[in-house]
């Protein structure tokens, strides 16, 4: 039999079918007995004389970890489980492995040191690592212990929850700081400091609140920035900017004495890497004032003073920063791939962040480099200035940009002609922004017929600029609407309609899907459709045919495609086309009738055909949803065909996405087919049930299935009686789930499932008095009443969920008038409630409308 080393050094063979047998034999023995897999992997990784160090290493780690969620726990238990003297031993070998003189061994010993370190300190074990670490910092000269000691703890800092370190945060950040200094020799060992700083910076925010300790940190991460060592200058730019994102507060000192000057002189290092870190730097500045600028506004509006101050970095050095960014966008490459971060790229986010940041005094120096050089014999320049035009189109003061861009705009599209496909690439990029922005200074009667003229033209041009092209007719379209939305009998946009479409179908037509061009095509088809008037409606007709051409030819040869990169290129196409066929439906609503049953069939083929994975499935779901309401009580002839594809969607708790929309469809179907739906309420039910006990269901899908309740009681009225007593018991259970911290993921959440039970109550309600049955809820209102005072005060409920709950306490006063109800519609939060929903500033104009109405509904029933 194979040795370990052997076995491991086997899964980098060339050879797939020694490294696949390799791999089986790991995996085998990490099941057959995990103590000793872990303990020949640790020798191994320990034996200086091993060739097979590396993979041991890495095979160790990744015995330790895991990105999947479910199985942390387990792999966590797994390791936890091997008895203490046995992990010890790992532990210290491992902790000796740091100082190898083969620096690849080392390093990958680090990262089997933070794996092991993030199960067990959570757990209280193995709490000295950290002291163990520094005394190697503190203690040797060997530079690769001190190297991958400063890994090892910068992975630890990186993964371990911040409170976890908190306690040891004086040790790790003095031990850090020490080895990032400028005073240490070895440049890797100071790269491995400057890492460690990074990921350790989080949880030092007691430090970083002491001015001494702050300036002492800030001065070392300064230096490094002027460093010989080009990656060490890539680190210290990290550090500075992760150090704004965390600690924007207590930046006024260090931008004035130093900051100001390093980061612009940064961006002019003749290292890409460095200056692309240096923008950075920037980009994080203006995105937090950006955030401090609507915080503002937002307390203002509230009534509030702001809890944070808005030092406006960026507008005090925007006369240092703007020229370098400028420059920087002329920097570009015609061998620069399309979606590769460069400098440009980087440059081009930067000033379009800066312009949110700064608003109008921006615009004029802007504008002056854009006059200079639009027309450049270089066409680094020509593009530059159109980049520039384009990103500073969000923020300043449209006023003041609808004279310029309306001046531009001939040029803008006149340049769609350019000899230089990135220049026509950015020019359509630009229109977009124009479209989106400020189309009221497209001119329907100047500019709107040649500026169609060039996106079409610029469809049948390079596929690369394709994607941009169908961005702005995209934009025109939602923007160019109707007045009356899809009532419009006409838009501006109906008479260009058909060209568009036409060169949108051909580019559909082509074999590849180069730089997205296809898919993109099709998105433009699918949004022109949604937004056009009436008078298209004859070419709608038209184009679902050709659609229903496609589909069905796309279905008939899907057993002849072979290999996985095929078959994924094909789901796509079929995903692409129906989506325009679900936004045909959704469009033309009744009328899709005559084709209904080729739709369905198509879809019931597709549905068939596809694996029970396959993202194809739900973009079936969404068109059967979209057919289901057009069609509504005649879509029960397709039901009994359809429900097993149905069923089992729903029984598919991996896929919670695709159980998601299953649930979603449940609702299509009772609202379409109303009393009708009765016949299968018994199944869903019992599934929806049955669902929301899973524990593998991911939560996001059980808001959905409580309120999809409400939609079964609404279409079945009378007869969801027999379904109340279990349902109202589970929205009991369900009531009581609250936040309980300040995770804003729980808390957003909990007002999910709030919004679902709400719903869920309404339809109840809604449906038992449609057919006279209201009494049969009272055994349950006092606990409806218990919810929605609780609800009430929680300060972090949503809008949505103040306005659904007092449309349900305006649903129960209605449905109870003879004054069975009258002592739960007078208890004092009910009236506060009632008022806030009507007077706060805060909430919207359909949640006062509603407020008012349910104010009359519980006036009449406390006054009987």
């Amino acid at each position: 039999m194979a040795s370990i080393g052997e076995i491991l050094l086997n899964t980098l063979s060339q050879d797939q079918q020694i490294r696949e047998a390799a791999t089986t034999q790991l995996e085998t023995a990490a099941s057959e007995d995990f103590k000793q897999y872990v303990v020949m992997l640790c020798q191994e990784l320990g034996n200086e004389q091993s060739q097979a160090r590396i993979p041991a290493g890495l095979a160790l780690k990744n015995a330790l970890t895991t990105r999947e969620v479910i199985r942390r726990n387990e792999i966590s238990a797994r390791w936890l489980g091997i008895d203490e003297s046995t992990r010890s031993q790992i532990k210290t070998l491992v902790l000796t492995t740091l100082g190898t003189p083969d620096l690849r061994a080392g390093l990958v010993a680090a990262q089997v040191v933070a794996a092991i370190a993030t199960i067990e300190l959570p757990v209280q074990q193995w709490e000295d690592v950290i002291r163990l670490m520094l005394q190697n910092l503190q203690t040797t000269d060997n530079t690769n212990l001190k190297q991958c000691t400063l890994r090892a703890i910068g992975y630890i800092c990186e993964t371990i929850p911040r409170k976890i370190l908190t306690s040891q945060s004086n040790s790790i950040l003095t031990a850090v700081v020490q080895g990032a200094r400028k005073d240490e020799p070895n440049e890797a060992v100071r790269l491995a400091a400057i890492g460690a700083l990074y990921n350790s910076l989080e949880f030092v925010e007691e430090n970083f609140k002491r001015e001494g300790e702050r300036n002492y940190i800030m001065q070392v991460v300064c230096e490094a920035t002027q460093s010989q060592d080009v990656q060490v200058q890539i680190a210290s730019y990290e550090c500075l900017v992760r150090i704004m994102q965390l600690y924007y507060e207590y930046m006024p000192y260090y931008m004035q004495q130093a900051l100001f000057g390093l980061t612009v002189q940064g961006m002019k290092h003749e290292n890409e890497r460095v200056a692309l870190q240096a923008v950075e730097f920037w980009s994080t500045v203006c995105e937090e004032e950006i955030d401090l600028e609507n915080a503002k506004m937002d307390a203002l509006e509230n009534g509030v003073v702001p809890d944070t101050t808005n030092y406006y970095f960026a507008r005090a050095a925007l006369s240092e920063t703007l020229p370098v960014l400028l420059q920087l966008m002329a920097r570009q490459d015609e061998d620069d791939e399309e979606d590769d971060w460069n400098l440009s790229m980087a440059a081009g986010t930067c000033l379009s962040l800066t312009a949110q940041c700064v608003g109008n005094i921006i615009v004029a120096p802007v504008i002056h480099f854009v006059e200079a050089n639009i027309k450049s014999s270089e066409w680094q320049y020509r593009e530059a200035s159109v980049m520039a035009f384009g990103s500073i189109l969000e923020g300043p003061g449209h006023d003041l940009l609808i004279p310029p861009v309306s001046q531009a705009l001939p040029f803008l599209i006149e340049m769609m002609r350019d000899p230089v496909i990135k220049v026509k690439d950015t020019t359509a990029w630009a229109l977009g922004r124009v479209s989106q922005s400020l189309v009221e200074c497209i001119k329907p009667d100047v500019h709107l017929h040649p500026l169609i003229d060039a996106l079409i033209r610029g469809l049948g041009d390079s596929n690369r600029i394709v994607s941009n092209c169908c961005l702005s007719l995209m934009n025109l379209a939602e923007q160019l609407e109707g007045e009356q939305g899809p009532d419009s009998p006409t838009s501006l946009m109906s008479p260009f309609f058909d060209s568009i479409i036409t060169a949108l179908l051909q580019i559909t037509d082509r074999n590849t899907n180069e730089a997205f061009s296809r898919t993109s095509a099709y998105e433009a088809i699918s949004i022109l459709i949604s937004h056009s008037a009436k008078d298209n409606f004859p070419a709608i007709s038209q184009l679902t045919l050709t659609i229903l051409d496609r589909l069905e030819q796309s279905i008939a040869v899907q057993n002849q495609i072979v290999g996985v990169d095929e078959r994924n290129a094909h789901s796509e196409l079929q995903s692409n086309i129906c989506s325009v066929l679900t936004n045909i439906i959704r469009r033309v609503g009744g009328a899709i009738s005559p084709m209904a049953d080729r739709i369905m069939t198509a879809l019931l083929q597709l549905l068939t055909a596809a694996s029970r994975q396959s993202t194809i499935v739900e973009d079936t779901f969404l068109a059967v949803g979209a057919l289901t309401t057009a069609l509504e009580a005649e879509f029960s002839r397709y039901l009994d065909s359809f429900a097993p594809f149905l069923f089992t969607a729903l029984q598919n708790h991996e896929e919670y996405q695709l159980c998601s929309i299953a649930v979603g469809l449940i609702g299509d179907i009772c609202r379409g087919l109303g009393a009708q739906s009765a016949s299968y309420c018994d199944s869903f039910m019992t599934t929806l049930l049955q669902n929301l006990q899973s524990p593998v269901l991911h939560r996001a899908v059980k808001p959905a299935i409580l309120s999809c309740f409400g939609d079964i009681a609404l279409a079945i009225e009378g007869q969801f009686a027999n379904y109340l007593d279990v349902t109202m018991s589970v929205l009991a259970q369900a009531c009581n789930i609250t936040a309980g911290s300040t995770d804003y993921d729980m808390i957003d959440y909990v007002n999910q499932l709030r919004e679902g039970i709400v719903d869920a109550y309404v339809g109840i309600v809604q449906g038992l008095k449609s057919s006279g049955q209201s009494a049969l809820l009272a055994p349950h209102l006092r606990h409806v009443f218990e919810f929605l005072c609780a609800v009430y005060n929680d300060p972090e409920r949503s809008d949505t969920l103040l306005r659904n709950m007092i449309g349900l306490i305006g649903d129960l006063a209605d449905s109870f008038p003879g004054g069975d109800i009258r002592d739960f519609l007078v208890a004092e939060w009910i009236g506060q409630c009632l008022k806030e929903g009507r007077s706060s500033r805060q909430h919207s104009v359909t949640t006062k409308e509603v407020a008012r109405w349910a104010k009359e509904m519980v006036k009449r029933a406390t006054a009987m």
